[in-house]
C-alpha cells in the first residue's frame, strides 16, 4: 500500500502491513495533496490513523460496525471517519482530564453507537 484514500479506504490486510507512522505519514500526505487546510495536520493524522486501525480490528470495537451504519445514513467515508473521530477525540479528552468513570471502553463503544450521521451533521 503507497496511498491512502479515505473515500475507498485502505483493506484490513494491507493498512495491518504497516506501522503507524507510516499510516499517519500517508493520512497527512492525502490531505495535504487533497489541499484540506487544517489547523494541526498531524493531530488530525493521527485520529484518522487511530479510527483506521479500529476499522481494521474489525469487530473487536465498534469502529467498523459505526462506520458501516454511518455510510448507510448518507455520510461519505471520509465524513464518516471525521465523526468516528470527532467522538474518539473527546473520550480521549474527557478520559485525560478524569472525567470518565467506568469502563472507558465500554463508554466509547455506547458513545459510537449512539452517533448517527443527523446528529453529526450540522443543520
Amino acid at each position: 500500500m503507497d496511498r491512502y484514500d479515505p473515500d475507498s479506504g485502505p483493506s484490513a490486510e494491507c493498512w495491518s502491513r504497516l506501522d503507524d507512522t507510516e499510516r499517519s505519514l500517508m493520512v497527512e500526505d492525502y490531505h495535504r495533496h487533497a489541499r484540506i487546510k487544517l489547523p494541526n495536520e498531524h493531530l488530525h493524522a493521527l485520529i484518522h490513523t487511530i479510527v483506521e486501525n479500529q476499522v481494521a480490528m474489525g469487530d473487536e470495537t465498534e469502529a467498523e460496525a459505526t462506520l458501516r451504519r454511518l455510510l448507510s445514513e448518507g455520510l461519505d467515508r471520509h465524513d464518516a471517519i471525521h465523526a468516528i473521530g470527532e467522538v474518539l477525540a473527546g473520550h480521549m479528552y474527557r478520559l485525560q482530564k478524569g472525567q470518565v468513570t467506568g469502563d472507558p471502553n465500554e463508554i466509547y463503544g455506547a458513545k459510537l453507537r449512539a452517533l448517527t450521521a443527523a446528529r453529526w451533521l450540522p443543520e
